[in-house]
């Protein structure tokens, strides 16, 4: 396949990945004497900030999303290919992809991060994540698949776990979904489902520290904890999960909390390409740059954003995974190339902190900056600007402002819509088959509604039980948490070195559900 790239005699910097730092990069070069091709696998540029409000029904996705072609208008040096990077050849200049291979003289990784998993297998296939926009419309339609499937069930054992969720992270993105699910909570979900008792409805947000936003202060830290909790979400602190299978998360040394929907917002490692050196490539899959982003060991490869790994004195771990370090590096890189094809010394890379934030819902918020730090209505309104801002294209500002607006007034979200009903898949990669039509059963007030036939007695442990009795295993009465079998085996978290995982584009993978809690019995068909 020919990728149709004009031949120039200028020099070509391949660019891949259109997230903040590939397009500050691509629109900062548009005066330099290069070519600028740009490869990315969607069409599109995605504020990820904002992706927990397209999961939870805030913001529609194109709110927060911008076509690349759009941006670069009028842009004349400047190429886009829609496409898949699969490998690096530096040996020859080429970077190999799903349209064919493209050359290139100075190439700039900007691939950003995946989901890490730390190597949990289980967890990577069963729990839900949210690292692109399809991901968050999978998880928005899941959850109100699952009040929809809530309304059929008649037993609380069966009601409660589809209407609890699990958070697995007390980063950024943790909390302000955990906020946001506490208010739809309180205002949204109660006026579409009336018939549900929302007060079973639990939202548990786990973390794996001692703290929640590591990071931001201390004062910054107790103040989003408290907000959580008057929230009325259930916070647990230092206690790392383990495995979820089977409507069960399973953490903190032996707790377990039976829920059907899991988010995985608990860590990210860097989206690594194959084909650089191993020694180019850190332990938690970010490539080592030197100080002004050129890849240790090349000279005409460099990495921005997320995936560069630069240790200095003031970040030995390298610099935090965030936008406005991937911004800097970018604009920094786009006055650097000229001079690296100069033939000049580049200019060294020193991040400026302008401050850090996060918002736990309405109202609420905390902000650090480098002089003061404060929370809050204010903190909030702050968050609410600095993210406003940052929105590319004006159209996608003002949508956002005004659905904003609406929902603080109305005390409503209104995208509340499973446009494509989202299929768990089984291990083997099957999609779930809908249950079986099951027999009609006899309704109170209308004899002539035929009965359901009489279920065969199960059996719990070999012991054989009555269908009209529950199972002492069985508890109908919701716990807080219940204590794991004592032959339950967790796999334990392992170190984040051994992570194989990478990002799902079309959705995260998802194990079934359609087995049963540990201690528990499957009510046969029929039975009312």
């Amino acid at each position: 396949m020919k990728i149709n790239i004009p031949q120039t005699d200028l020099p070509r910097v391949v660019i891949i990945g259109c997230g903040f730092a590939g397009l500050r990069l691509a629109k900062n070069l548009r005066h330099a004497n290069v070519q600028v091709v740009l490869v990315d696998r969607n069409n599109y540029h995605n504020f990820q900030p904002l992706l927990y409000q397209v999961a939870t029904g805030g913001l529609e996705a194109d709110s927060i999303a911008y076509p690349i072609r759009k941006i670069f208008t009028g842009q004349k040096n400047f190429y886009f290919r829609m496409a898949d990077v699969t490998a690096i050849h530096p040996e020859i200049n080429q970077i190999q992809t799903s349209i064919g291979d493209i050359r290139y003289d100075y190439l700039v990784v900007s691939s950003g991060s995946a989901t890490n998993f730390f190597g949990n297998k289980q967890i990577e296939e069963n729990a839900m994540q949210i690292k692109s926009i399809p991901s968050a419309l999978n998880l928005r339609s899941l959850i109100f698949q699952n009040f929809e499937k809530a309304l059929l069930m008649s037993r609380t054992e069966q009601r409660d776990p589809l209407m609890d969720i699990v958070v697995v992270g007390g980063g950024p993105t943790g909390v302000e979904l955990s906020g946001t699910l506490a208010e739809m909570k309180k205002y949204v979900l109660p006026k579409d489902y009336p018939e549900l008792d929302m007060s079973m409805m639990d939202i548990y947000l786990i973390e794996a520290g001692p703290t929640l936003l590591n990071g931001m202060s201390k004062e910054s830290q107790e103040k989003a904890l408290n907000y959580l909790k008057d929230m009325g979400v259930h916070v647990e602190l230092s206690a790392p999960v383990e495995s979820f299978e089977n409507n069960v998360v399973k953490f903190g040394g032996g707790k377990t909390i039976n829920a059907s929907t899991m988010i995985w917002a608990a860590g990210v490692f860097g989206a690594n390409i194959p084909g650089l050196a191993d020694q180019a490539v850190s332990r938690n899959k970010r490539i080592n740059v030197n100080t002004w982003n050129q890849v240790i060991g090349y000279s005409n490869i460099f990495a921005i954003g997320d995936i560069a790994n630069m240790e200095t004195k003031d970040f030995p771990r390298g610099h935090p995974m965030v936008a406005p370090v991937a911004i800097q590096q970018a604009e920094l890189l786009a006055e650097n190339l000229p001079r690296i094809m100069a033939g000049q010394t580049p200019h060294e890379f020193l991040y400026k902190n302008k401050g850090v934030m996060a918002t736990v819902g309405r109202n609420r918020a905390v902000v650090d900056l480098p002089k003061f730090k404060f929370g809050g209505f204010f903190a909030w309104l702050v968050w609410m600007f600095v993210h406003l801002m940052t929105l590319v294209g004006f159209r996608n500002k003002l949508v956002t402002f005004v659905g904003w607006v609406w929902n603080y007034f109305a005390f409503d979200t209104a995208l509340r819509l499973i446009i494509r009903p989202y299929l768990k898949e089984t291990r083997d990669g099957k999609e779930q088959q809908p249950s079986p039509p099951q027999p009609p059963a006899a309704q109170e007030g209308n004899p002539n509604k035929p009965e359901a036939p009489q279920p065969a007695v199960p059996t719990v442990n070999n012991n054989p039980q009555t269908a009209d009795a529950p199972s002492p295993a069985t508890n109908p009465v919701k716990p807080e948490f219940a204590s794991a079998p004592v032959n339950a085996t967790a796999n334990t978290r392992q170190s984040a070195t051994q992570a194989q995982t990478t990002e799902s584009v079309a959705s995260a993978n998802t194990g079934s559900f359609n087995q049963l809690a540990p201690n528990t019995f499957k009510i046969p068909p029929g039975t009312p």
